[in-house]
This record gives C-alpha cells, sequence and structure tokens, in this order.
C-alpha cells in the first residue's frame, strides 16, 4: 500500500497493527494473545479514515485522485464489463494507447465503452503515455461513437487523464480540432451517454469525451479546466502556488456538484477507491446502472435536447 503525505498518521497506526498481529497465536513469534489490542487499535483506525477523508481539501483530494493504486480503465472494464472487445485505431492516422474503448456487455445489456488509461507500471505507464490522449485518441473516440449511434447502443465513458498530449507531433496532427469534433460528437448523439470522472478529469483532454446526458465523479475525483500546477504556473510563474490554485478552480465533485457541473457523486470506500478497488468499482456499476435506467424510453431526440440544455445551463449558478 502506497501511503499519501497526509496519510503519515494512518500508516503509522496500521505498522502497529501489523507488528501485533505477527505475535498473534499460530504467527511462530509467540503465544500472546493480543486480539484485544488489536481491536482497540483497528477501532482508532477506522475512526482516523473517517475523520481524515471527510475533511480533505481540494489538494489531499487531488493526491488521492493521482493515487497509483487507484483502479484505471482496464480494471474497471475487466469487472464490470462482459465480452469486452477493444477496438484500435482512428481509420485515419494509428492507434492511440490512451484511450481504449470498444463493444461489450454491462449487466447483461450491449454498450460501447471507452476511457483513459494511464497504466500501472513504469512500461504501462509509457505505453499508455499516462493517460494523454494524442488526435487519433480522440478521432477513435468518435469512430466508436458514431458506430455506437448507428447501432442504437448506450456509451459509458470513463474519465482519467491529466489533460490531452501538448506535444509538438499532437498540435501538427490537430489536437485542438480532434477534441472539439469530440465535444461536438458526443453533444449530437442520439443515445444515451453516461460519463465518469473516476480519477483526474483535466481540460478539453476530459470534456471530450464527457459531454454527456449523466456526467458522475467519484468521490475523491477532481475535475478542472486546468491541473492545479498549470494555473499556478501560467498565474503566478510558479508550481508553489499549485494549493492556492487548486482551492480556487473548484476542482472537487463537492464543489461541481453544487454548481451544476456534475449530476451526482459516486461514494468510495472508506479510505478512497485504492483501498478496496472492487468495492468502488461494484458501486460505480450501481450509479452507472442507475443512470441508465432513469433515460430508459427517452427517445433519440429528447436525448439530444436534454444534453444540449445540460451544458448551456452551466454557469448559471454563481461561486
Amino acid at each position: 500500500m502506497t501511503f499519501l503525505e497526509f496519510e503519515k498518521p494512518i500508516a503509522e497506526l496500521e505498522g502497529k497493527i501489523r507488528e501485533l498481529r505477527s505475535f498473534s497465536p499460530g504467527s511462530g513469534k509467540g503465544e500472546v494473545d493480543i486480539t484485544a489490542e488489536v481491536s482497540q487499535l483497528e477501532g482508532k483506525l477506522s475512526k482516523l479514515l473517517k475523520d481524515t477523508y471527510a475533511d480533505l481539501s481540494p489538494k489531499q483530494k487531488m493526491q488521492v485522485a493521482r493515487h497509483p493504486e487507484r483502479p484505471h480503465f482496464s480494471d474497471i472494464a475487466n469487472h464490470l464489463f462482459e465480452d469486452f472487445v477493444p477496438l484500435a485505431g482512428d481509420r485515419a492516422f494509428g492507434e492511440d494507447e490512451a484511450i481504449i474503448g470498444g463493444m461489450a456487455r454491462f449487466r447483461g445489456e450491449a454498450c460501447v465503452v471507452m476511457g483513459h488509461e494511464k497504466g500501472s507500471d513504469t512500461q504501462s505507464r509509457i505505453k499508455h503515455n499516462f493517460g494523454m490522449a494524442r488526435p487519433e485518441g480522440y478521432r477513435k473516440a468518435i469512430r466508436l461513437m458514431e458506430m455506437a449511434d448507428r447501432f442504437g447502443l448506450p456509451i459509458l465513458t470513463m474519465v482519467d487523464t491529466p489533460g490531452a498530449y501538448p506535444g509538438v507531433g499532437a498540435e501538427e496532427r490537430g489536437q485542438a480540432e480532434a477534441i472539439a469534433r469530440s465535444t461536438d460528437t458526443c453533444l449530437n448523439l442520439r443515445v444515451p451517454l453516461v460519463c465518469t470522472i473516476v480519477g483526474e478529469g483535466g481540460s478539453g483532454g476530459a470534456v471530450a469525451i464527457a459531454a454527456g446526458n449523466k456526467v458522475l465523479m467519484m468521490e475523491h475525483a477532481i475535475y478542472s479546466v486546468i491541473s492545479p500546477e498549470g494555473c499556478a504556473s501560467i498565474l503566478w510563474r510558479t508550481n508553489e502556488k499549485a494549493e492556492e490554485a487548486a482551492n480556487a478552480l473548484k476542482i472537487t465533485a463537492q464543489d461541481l456538484m453544487k454548481l451544476k457541473v456534475i449530476d451526482g457523486i459516486v461514494e468510495e470506500p472508506l479510505g478512497g477507491a485504492h483501498r478496496d478497488p472492487e468495492r468502488a468499482m461494484n458501486m460505480l456499476g450501481d450509479q452507472i446502472e442507475q443512470s441508465l435506467r432513469e433515460m430508459a424510453g427517452m427517445g433519440p431526440d429528447k436525448l439530444r435536447e436534454l444534453r444540449r440544455e445540460k451544458f448551456l445551463a452551466i454557469g448559471e449558478i454563481g461561486l
């Protein structure tokens, strides 16, 4: 388990519990019954986790959203979807590994699913470009969304990116145009589109596949027009002001729910999704299923109209 900076007291308490358990009966290190002591410490740990995670600052939320053991798209696809068949390429330039998508079944129903993949180790992070898609990634997303629209299949997207890839090659191949067209495709779909910010939702790289009928956020995810570090470097010429930028940007799910930028918050297990990924993904699946049920029976024109009205209304509520 990787512990974040603000989790040091939690790490120390968990270390004490592990140490005590090593002396419990059957451990081979003595026959001392320390059940009562362990139980007491576990109670303290649960309270400490609850108190810590009940009052996280935007900066701390950002750290949790970026936790390396947080479930990524590949984990979610393997856990929540059956018969997942990935489809590659944009039919124009090539394949982009930062966005993975394809056909699948979600709780018995056919759908198209896609999302950003950051990778879980050094090799896979390089392969997936840390979840930063190039133009061909967004053009692949457009291709998959248009296919789903043609066959009347609901679309489920999972957002987890610091932003679109800012490299020279990506700009040369039309990064801004690809993001704009992907966003436009989302808004004009005639099928249900449920989007979830599962980790980071950074800039246009996120909204390109997140302009849906229902936009959900994991409890400790973040969603912003620019990363706090990027904002600080522009406004104050230093990353040291990232915490101040995070506070001002209103990046948390709770802030964005008040502003009606998102439609729902998916609760996470105590201590964050990285502490119990399987339960976190099940909770996500339940909320996605509920969102699809709410749109069942809506006609294509109604779905598109409601999506348009939702995004036109953003900004009506002030800070």
